[in-house]
């Protein structure tokens, strides 16, 4: 996951490297040399990718309190601790047995679906192609699953469009064609896993509307016999062409089996007091997601997701900055948050603003790190809200001294701002 996420309901900075350069030679400095030896404690094979709520998260969330202590932070978690549990109940799709006629689609490879408590467990329906799925080409689709072919151009259907047009007709289901010709983003497979998880005491879903995502190179499959149209409803739907109308004569049989469990992971807070006691009721929030994939599906025969750019070294970069202060604070006070279930739906931080440690109203901004990539020189920052805030002026002016080039979010439809209230 790629996102670069507001954590908190307040002036919010999302930092996010895009370089252009060539690959240069690996800095010998000792300050880099010292950032990347956390990172690699982060993200070695130990701590499993720092799943939330797997056994390799808390030692990696242990690391971080300890460091934070070291550097002479104070803890800002419950009780006097570093640490915020958050409580979550995960659902998984452990086991999926689905085919169109007889022809089989493997789970993560072929499809990908998010489990909720109200999906049903078996279907069996009819399968309508509807194009884009605008209300004028969906017809009747009563108790149907609609294969909708997925486009972010401005002027067809986005997400909504097509689940309200097919709710509206009758339709059952959705199996969204992954458009390969999102070039911003394309999409990723295998997926690395199937499951969901929500905060403890989030209502129940009663919507029981099946969401699948279908991989492009598997709508051949899908569509059998017809299996020779595939690759030009893809090409078509890619670039935005007109597409047809017609159903399936093979139907979609599926079998799921969801595993349930409770989960708790901890946000690490710790806070730098500041040193000008006229604005010490006005904090700075430094954060980053600590938390990864942790084990999901083989790549190159290589199951787990080490999550090392994703997100350990920033919160390295944490643990750096405050070690470097060791106590002696800016005119602002400063929260280090290293953040838990982000890749779930940004839940630590939702949890953050519900339950703070913090007063909110003495939070003055979130800078949050994501996704920066010290691969290559860094000639150009994303900066998310650039613009909402003097914040911006102060990274303009910052970038501009090191050379670097700052520019607002040049992908706005990947939606990758997001608050967590």
């Amino acid at each position: 996951m790629t996102n670069c996420i507001a954590s908190i309901p307040f002036v919010v900075l999302i930092l996010c490297g895009a370089p252009l350069s060539v690959a240069s030679p690996r800095p010998e400095d000792p300050e880099t040399r010292d950032w990347w030896a956390i990172t690699a404690e982060l993200s070695n094979d130990a701590m499993e990718g720092r799943d939330t709520g797997s056994p390799g998260y808390d030692p990696a969330a242990q690391q971080v309190a300890d460091r934070f202590r070291s550097a002479a932070l104070v803890p800002m978690g419950e009780r006097g601790t570093w640490f915020q549990n958050v409580p979550m109940n995960e659902i998984r799709l452990d086991r999926a047995v689905v085919a169109v006629g007889t022809r089989r689609l493997v789970l993560l490879q072929d499809f990908a679906m998010t489990p909720s408590e109200s999906m049903p467990t078996t279907i069996d329906a009819p399968l309508a192609y509807r194009g884009y799925c605008g209300p004028e080409a969906i017809g009747d689709v009563r108790d149907k699953l609609v294969i909708c072919h997925v486009t972010r151009r401005r002027e067809l259907t986005d997400g909504a469009d097509r689940e309200a047009a097919v709710k509206a007709a009758g339709g059952i289901g959705i199996l969204s064609i992954a458009d390969p010709g999102f070039t911003v983003e394309p999409p990723r497979w295998p997926f690395a896993y199937a499951r969901s998880v929500l905060l403890a005491g989030t209502k129940r879903d009663a919507d029981s509307f099946v969401r699948v995502t279908l991989n492009a190179d598997a709508l051949k499959k899908v569509l059998g016999h017809d299996a020779h149209q595939a690759a030009a409803l893809i090409a078509d739907g890619s670039q935005g062409a007109p597409l047809p109308s017609f159903d399936l004569a093979d139907p979609f049989h599926a079998v799921f089996t969801l595993k349930r469990r409770q989960i708790v992971s901890p946000n690490v807070i710790g806070l730098l007091p500041g040193s000008d006691a006229s604005i010490g009721e006005q904090a700075i929030v430094l954060s980053a997601h600590l938390d990864g994939y942790g084990y999901g599906t083989p790549v190159n025969g290589d199951r787990l997701y080490n999550g090392t750019l994703h997100d350990a070294a920033y919160v390295a970069l944490l643990i750096r900055l405050a070690e470097q202060r060791h106590g002696n604070g800016y005119r602002r006070p400063v929260l280090f948050i290293a953040w838990t279930g982000e890749e779930k739906g940004l839940l630590g931080s939702a949890w953050f603003v519900a339950h703070p440690t913090v007063p909110l109203q003495r939070i003055a901004a979130n800078i949050n790190l994501d996704q920066l990539r010290p691969i290559f020189p860094l000639d150009l920052l994303t900066v998310h809200a650039l613009d909402d805030t003097t914040l911006g002026d102060d990274v303009r002016l910052v970038g501009g001294a090191m050379g670097i080039a700052v520019q607002r979010d040049p992908e706005r439809e990947r939606n990758l701002l997001r608050r967590s209230n």
